[in-house]
């Protein structure tokens, strides 16, 4: 081959015609940013699309319901409502007191309190207070378990809050039994004198107890000897272990 001919043909052939594109090239996806926003708009106008589907079949519930089930729903939300805004009420105050309070004294407190009253209702705490004492004298052996038990309930009926009788602080399951050696409270013997120690109003316990036919004129019928006292101060120290 000469050199004139091998200088006529070119490495790279510049001035052929350009090759068409194959089927590759034109299957491949081409992203634009007019295409990047098409599908955005059309992704929003699906949401909406939804929403609006979904707020027609509200709207259509409520449209087709009747008067009495509007008139229902609107008094169960206007109910929710008020409870929701006493809540609130409910617990803005509480706040308002612990932020006076400062370090949580004012729930302290509370608490305190509220184990206190269920400690004396139960039985397991000792007690002071006003009252009065009932001692019950019986010479004969004549009182009856019947008549122990009509004197607690009477105390208790005059707002008694706090009953010992002898060394057995009265709780809310108290009974009393007729044995052969006496009588018994809560399982425990009791021996006469019977004392019943009992806190509250003292005029109110002595009114109760002396009314025409009730607890005193019984145990003065049956031979006992019941004498009540009206103190400022009465202590009891008798607790219930259960």
């Amino acid at each position: 081959m000469s050199e004139d001919q091998a200088g006529d043909r070119p490495d790279v052939d510049r001035d052929a015609p350009a090759r068409p594109p194959g089927l590759l090239e034109l299957l491949r996806p081409r992203t634009n940013l007019g295409q990047l926003i098409g599908g955005l708009l059309c992704l929003v106008l699906g949401f909406a699309m939804v929403a609006q589907v979904q707020s027609t079949r509200r709207d259509t519930t409520f449209a087709t319901a009747r008067q009495d089930e509007l008139v229902g729903i609107l008094s169960d939300l206007s109910q929710r409502s008020e409870r929701l805004r006493g809540d609130l009420r409910d617990l803005e105050n509480t706040k308002a007191g612990l932020e006076r309070d400062g370090q949580g004294e004012t729930a302290l407190e509370e608490a305190r309190r509220r184990a206190t009253t269920y400690g004396l209702l139960a039985g397991t705490l000792p007690a002071e207070g006003p009252g009065i004492e009932l001692l019950i004298a019986d010479p004969r052996r004549s009182v009856h378990a019947v008549n122990l038990l009509d004197a607690l309930q009477e105390l208790r009926d005059a707002g008694a809050e706090v009953i010992q009788v002898n060394d057995v602080r009265a709780g809310v399951d108290t009974y009393f039994l007729d044995t052969p050696g006496g009588i018994t409270a809560d399982g425990r013997r009791l021996q006469p004198p019977y004392t019943f120690l009992a806190i509250g109003d003292a005029h109110t316990l002595t009114t109760a107890l002396g009314i025409p036919g009730g607890v005193v004129k019984t145990l003065q019928n049956a031979g006992a000897a019941p004498t009540i006292t009206q103190r400022a101060q009465i202590t009891v120290r008798a607790i219930r272990s259960r």
